[in-house]
């Protein structure tokens, strides 16, 4: 028989009924029944021996499943409210795996201004399967509605949007996806299932680049994916496994660390990017600042609606690619680099690292500009990093 020591018990109801930041240190396996360990175990190995071939144990090799990894496929699951979590080896790793749901022949209606790693997926290597992609606006049901033709088989969300931080009503694009029998696919990177929750207004597989907020820490690559529902679970298992794109067990435990503070994380990236935003958007340099948290934002009724916070993403654009780039060379606290979500400030400029992938005239199309960066706000002193971009934007005006 399997041994049920490290197993997840999320489905039990204590588990379920409790507040989510009690959830985050009390998943299921977050003690260990033979020893007590206050942490999960790291089995460290890559095969099971079986004691019985009649009667086969539930770990057989680590590819297949491994103890650490289902915790913290269990730890997912549990957080965003589905039936099974997935670990992938990257963010863009479960997204593929997701995609690997479609055949050839299916079309895919997706947001506009998708990751560009998403949008590189859907634009250079699907196509070779003869999977189609419609890029429209989802901050109009209308114009998903026109997208939709015979062959299209699955939506797929981001909201926010990455990087100019649209906004889509979830429930009213899942609704009528189901009313079509078409599958749902939300990137759910920037807001975390402590702001929201997308299988609760009808999205069918819910994604994470969790190297970013749910690791946080800038130290592990990983992905995850929930499943809605059992069916799909089972579908989503036999490709992960079928590819083999796992979660590695060190890291799988690493993430898992650091998914344990998210709350108290999110609590102050949000109150300091809230500060930022409305900082920023009564600077003369800025032309624009893209954040759901601002009075103006034209999504931010919408995302009221469906989420609990506005994240610690902030979008902004200096008004040109010099500008910018003077910008970049001048700041002191943030990292300039690729990525997102961590204890330290990343300021990235999109149009040479998240949508280099994307030809420059899509990228004006979709207003991501050569003037506009993304500050993924961390938790250093909300004073310092203020200060930081005031003398880095006097640069740029010399």
């Amino acid at each position: 028989m399997a041994d049920k020591t490290t197993q997840g018990t999320h489905l039990n109801d204590h588990h379920k009924d409790r507040a989510f930041a009690t959830k985050l240190i009390h998943f299921g396996s977050e003690i260990d029944r033979t020893t007590g360990a206050s942490s999960v175990p790291i089995y460290q190995a890559s095969t099971f021996h079986q004691f019985s071939l009649d009667e086969p144990q539930e770990y057989d090799y680590s590819r297949s499943g491994n103890p650490t990894r289902q915790a913290l496929e269990d730890y997912i699951a549990l957080l965003e409210g589905g039936k099974r979590g997935f670990a992938f080896a990257s963010g863009m790793a479960a997204i593929s795996g997701a995609f690997m749901l479609l055949s050839a022949g299916d079309h895919v209606i997706c947001t506009e201004d998708v990751y560009g790693g998403t949008y590189r997926l859907l634009t250079s290597i699907l196509p070779r399967m003869n999977i189609e992609t419609t890029f429209v606006d989802m901050t109009d049901l209308d114009r998903v509605k026109a997208a939709l033709k015979p062959n299209t088989k699955a939506v797929y969300l981001e909201t926010p949007s990455n990087p100019t931080l649209k906004i889509t009503d979830i429930a009213e694009v899942a609704g009528w996806a189901k009313e079509h029998g078409l599958l749902t696919l939300l990137d759910n990177t920037f807001m975390t299932p402590y702001h929201q929750r997308p299988i609760e207004y009808g999205i069918d597989i819910v994604l994470h680049s969790a190297t970013k907020f749910l690791g946080g820490h800038s130290d592990v690559t990983a992905g995850l994916a929930v499943a809605a529902n059992e069916s799909l679970g089972r579908q989503l298992k036999q490709i992960q496994n079928g590819l083999g794109t796992i979660l590695g067990i060190q890291e799988s435990w690493l993430l898992m660390r650091g998914m344990k503070t998210l709350k108290a994380r999110m609590e102050a990236h949000e109150q300091s990017a809230r500060q930022l935003a409305a900082w920023l958007a009564a600077h003369p340099a800025i032309e624009t600042v893209y954040y759901p948290g601002l009075p103006n934002h034209p999504g931010r009724d919408i995302h009221e609606k469906q989420s609990l916070g506005y994240g610690a993403v902030v979008s902004f654009d200096t008004g040109s690619g010099e500008r910018t780039k003077r910008l970049l060379s001048k700041v002191r606290i943030p990292l300039v680099a690729v990525s997102l979500g961590a204890v330290e400030s990343i300021l990235s400029y999109p149009a040479m690292m998240s949508h280099a992938a994307m030809p420059r005239e899509v990228r004006l199309e979709r207003g991501i500009t050569d003037g506009l960066v993304r500050y993924s706000v961390g938790l250093e002193d909300i004073a310092d990093i203020i200060d930081d971009l005031e003398q880095a934007l006097a640069y740029t005006d010399r």
